[in-house]
């Protein structure tokens, strides 16, 4: 049952401002430069809400315990998402958002900026495979 204590306002913005734009970023950017760009800003559910500021291009990823809701707050990226049956690619600005299904191989490519808000399960897998799926 959740406590008063875990019921509160977060200023995205304010929390955004403790972070440090990661410029050029690549699929094997070492965590200490990534948890510099993201943020927590809540627990939710089985995972997190997070944010970051970043240009660049993110390793594959998947989430096995459930969707992960995208939003873009600035910017702009292509997220491919991997599926059964192909590859499908989003063209996603500021403003706009997306659900990545649950297990679904993913990653975004944003070659100027981008800030991401996401409501992401844990825990995450990652891969720098060309193809992770096998």
């Amino acid at each position: 049952m959740m406590t008063k204590a875990m019921i509160k306002a977060i200023d995205i913005n304010e929390e955004l401002s403790k972070t440090e734009f990661l410029e050029g970023r690549l699929p094997d950017t070492p965590d200490e430069l990534l948890n510099k760009a993201f943020t927590t800003l809540s627990s939710y559910d089985s995972g997190g809400v997070f944010t970051g500021r970043y240009s660049g291009d993110s390793p594959w990823e998947r989430h096995t315990m459930g969707d992960e809701l995208v939003h873009i707050l600035e910017g702009q990226t292509k997220l491919t998402i991997l599926t059964e049956t192909g590859t499908k690619i989003l063209d996603l600005k500021a403003g706009m958002l997306c659900v990545v299904p649950k297990g679904l191989w993913h990653r975004f490519n944003a070659p100027d900026s981008v800030t991401v808000l996401s409501v992401t399960p844990q825990p995450t897998e990652h891969s720098v495979e060309e193809d992770p799926r096998g």
